[in-house]
């Protein structure tokens, strides 16, 4: 892809994956991009950088524009991999650079390089950076998602670079999200941001929420917010950080996830007359296969949802490993603002529901209890049951809902 000028010699520079499916264990049906930005100023300065299989990319689209050995200045605002494996090549290019990166940021980079006579200037919030005509002021964001990282405020342009929040992973021809949505629906672009949020950010809601309230009593002024993953938010960059501050306070739809697994089918059974019982009452309701769907994609829809059921067997009186794993992982992205309940069959010994709440109670989510199992396949009289869980289900989800 070539180089795209964002806003007035701001260039980005980056490179696009069309073929990633798996990003650190979160599918990515659409692939991704990693975003950098050139800016061609007295001084000229790099912000970021791109993962190591990209380097080549990411060094013609800078040689196009400039001599690689003419930069000045190396921004670094987060050290994950995909973002700054990339460093050391652009070091090598331009071994006179100085490189503006968080203190923890550069102890990250020297576990992963060699960085003998690197030239690290560490910054905090509010320190500043002038290349020109362009005063770039570094804003810390630790935790957001990593200790080190930070993002870049660039007075004069109205621009924030963001590193990974705001971002999405779509591989596009399209820089730009009204570009994106020429193409394709507001709806579409969505679901990428909530994708994004559900598997990454989620854990830090709350870190979010005091991040985007620093950024507004600083009063930056902000017109396009430039993430290092997906497109650049130049129409709606103010709609994207109230969509962020809605999902930071769990905003969610009027909704119930059925998530569950199946070892002959009998818990899959009990998930027709669930499914019913809530459609009945009024209230939205998808049903997701944990062996049918990847990981990323039932943690996307059960944070969608204000209410969750999840379905297991029961093997060795425990819960059924694809559950406890999407358990397991759905406990480490630390949900709120969700109500749960527990369904599954057993044959000679029971456990699964059991497993299931407890792993709610480690979550401290909202319960409705005790839940629902079967002995076998399940009867007539057991599918009613089921049927009456889920209104009762769908009607304790009406009201937990009207909290928020």
């Amino acid at each position: 892809m070539k180089t795209v000028e964002i806003k007035p010699d701001i260039h980005w520079v980056g490179a696009v994956d069309w073929a990633v499916r798996d990003f650190h264990g979160y599918v990515t049906p659409k692939g991704t991009t990693y975003n950098n930005y050139l800016i061609l100023d007295d001084e000229v300065t790099l912000v970021d950088t791109v993962k190591y299989d990209f380097k080549r990319v990411t060094v013609e689209n800078i040689m196009s524009l400039v001599d690689p050995s003419k930069i000045k200045n190396i921004v670094i605002n987060h050290i994950e991999p995909d973002h700054g494996s990339g460093l050391a090549r652009i070091v090598a290019l331009a071994p006179d650079a100085t490189i503006y990166i968080t203190s923890k940021g550069q102890k990250g980079m020297e576990r992963h390089f060699d960085t003998t006579g690197w030239n690290f200037k560490n910054v905090k919030t509010g320190d500043t950076l002038k290349t020109g005509k362009y005063t770039l002021t570094f804003l810390e964001t630790p935790m957001l998602h990593w200790p080190d990282s930070m993002m870049t405020y660039i007075e004069k342009a109205k621009l924030l670079i963001s590193q990974d929040a705001f971002g999405q992973h779509l591989a596009t021809t399209e820089r730009f999200d009204d570009e994106y949505m020429e193409r394709a629906s507001h709806a579409e672009l969505d679901h990428a941001v909530l994708e994004y949020y559900a598997n990454i950010l989620m854990p830090f809601g709350a870190l979010i929420k005091s991040k985007i309230a620093e950024v507004q009593k600083l009063g930056l002024d902000i017109d396009m917010i430039a993430p290092d993953h997906g497109i650049i938010w130049r129409k709606e960059a103010g709609n994207i950080i109230e969509k962020y501050l809605d999902l930071a306070t769990g905003k969610a739809e009027l909704g119930v996830s059925i998530i569950y697994d199946t070892m002959w089918q009998s818990t899959e059974l009990m998930t027709l007359p669930l499914m019913q019982g809530i459609k009945d009452e009024g209230v939205h309701c998808k049903v997701i296969k944990l062996r049918a769907t990847p990981m990323s994609g039932a943690i996307t829809d059960f944070w969608k949802y204000r209410g969750c059921l999840i379905g297991s067997p029961t093997l060795n009186n425990i819960l059924y490993p694809s559950v406890a794993e999407y358990l397991t992982h759905l406990r480490g992205l630390r949900p709120k603002n969700r109500i749960m309940g527990a369904f599954g069959s057993y044959g000679w010994g029971g456990g699964a529901v059991r497993d299931a709440y407890e792993e709610f109670k480690k979550m401290k989510l909202e319960m409705v209890e005790p839940g629902i199992q079967v002995l076998y396949k399940p009867s007539n009289e057991d599918e009613e049951k089921c049927y009456d869980f889920g209104r009762e289900f769908a009607k304790k989800v009406v009201e937990y809902h009207k909290k928020f």
